[in-house]
């Protein structure tokens, strides 16, 4: 049997999806599965052996009439048995149906249902759910396949013993103490309404070191260095003295190195979090206000912990829609009590 896997969107998707190779591999052991993405969510799946080839479409091969169709010809050509697209865009609807494969999968929707021989439905938002509708309905996905009942379902990143013990070196190269905890700070978030005011996250950063002495070190993206400086001066003296800021990776399988090697991140909800809980890494996340929670507070328990606005004050979202919140996003951030974000924090750093 020769799986294909699509999932097209940021990192967190990519990550969250690779679980459905995981499922089939431990199902079909002889099975050959590959995985379609960006280019730049690449390095999540590495290492993963579940997947066997990770194929990617380049956004100037999907955005271009004979670069998608040389593109899915060469798909065609592999001869896959299943495809599931758990993206469901009209490049990725094109590749499934001339695929040629017998099961032809995704998610049910009416100007798209022509593409594919099995169409599901979502799981809606509001639906109570045990592990996030991000994962319960990538799990409908496989409905198809198989028919046990699913238990091993969380998505993993597999490191290697080499960039283990780079990750290792390069901290204590850089003066970070192994016998202190050591806390990844998610500084800003991949949007703009994604990221907790920084003055507000300069006092988490004053209590944390306050609470536990720890290291902390600054997770953000080449053009959100603005945001790590800014962050960094609006701290304390003794918080500063705290924090490596000149600790940073400059690649993805490079933070995911000291990522692991961290007590726990702290900070904005995104990929970073789920890239954490990949790596059974405790995580302390806030969710924008306007970002959907039922979907992405994924396997939550004492070690890995949220705050979402709806969890405080839910009749703001009787009063106002999704579209109301995020154009306001900093308005209704005002809304989360510091003294109660703190007051979680505390239980959370007990706990890990």
């Amino acid at each position: 049997m020769k799986i294909l896997i699509i999932q097209q969107k940021r990192i967190g998707d990519v990550l969250t999806s690779s679980m459905l190779a995981s499922i089939l591999k431990k199902e079909y052991p002889d099975a050959h599965i590959d995985y379609m993405c960006y280019s730049y969510c690449v390095d999540v799946l590495k290492e993963n052996p579940s997947i066997n080839n990770i194929v990617v479409l380049e956004e100037s091969v999907r955005k271009n009439y004979w670069p998608l169709a040389k593109f899915i010809y060469n798909i065609r050509k592999q001869k896959y048995t299943v495809v599931i697209d758990a993206y469901s865009k009209l490049e990725t609807n094109l590749i499934t149906f001339f695929s040629g494969a017998k099961h032809k999968i995704s998610y049910y929707k009416s100007y798209s249902s022509i593409f594919y021989n099995h169409n599901i439905k979502r799981l809606e938002s509001g639906t109570q759910s045990t592990y996030g509708l991000a994962i319960e309905n990538r799990l409908k996905l496989l409905s198809p396949l198989l028919t046990n009942k699913l238990t091993d379902f969380k998505p993993r990143i597999c490191l290697s013993e080499a960039e283990l013990n780079m990750a290792k070196k390069m901290l204590l190269d850089n003066g970070v103490s192994n016998e202190k905890k050591v806390f990844m700070i998610g500084v800003s978030g991949s949007e703009w309404y994604k990221t907790y005011p920084l003055d507000k996250m300069s006092k988490l950063l004053d209590f944390i070191v306050k609470q536990t002495n720890a290291s902390l070190l600054f997770n953000y993206m080449p053009n959100q260095k603005d945001d790590a400086l800014e962050l960094y001066n609006l701290c304390t003296e003794t918080t500063r003295n705290n924090i490596f800021i000149n600790v940073y990776a400059p690649s993805l399988r490079g933070f995911l190195g000291l990522l692991s090697q961290c007590t726990g991140l702290i900070g904005n909800e995104g990929g970073s979090v789920n890239m954490a809980k990949a790596l059974n890494t405790p995580t302390f996340s806030i969710f924008s206000p306007s970002v959907d929670k039922e979907t992405w507070q994924i396997f939550e328990d004492e070690r890995n912990v949220s705050i979402h606005l709806k969890d405080l004050k839910p009749e703001i979202y009787k009063e106002f829609n999704e579209k109301h919140i995020k154009e306001h996003t900093f308005k209704f951030f005002d809304e989360y009590p510091v003294n109660l974000v703190l007051d979680k924090l505390e239980v959370f750093l007990k706990t890990i």
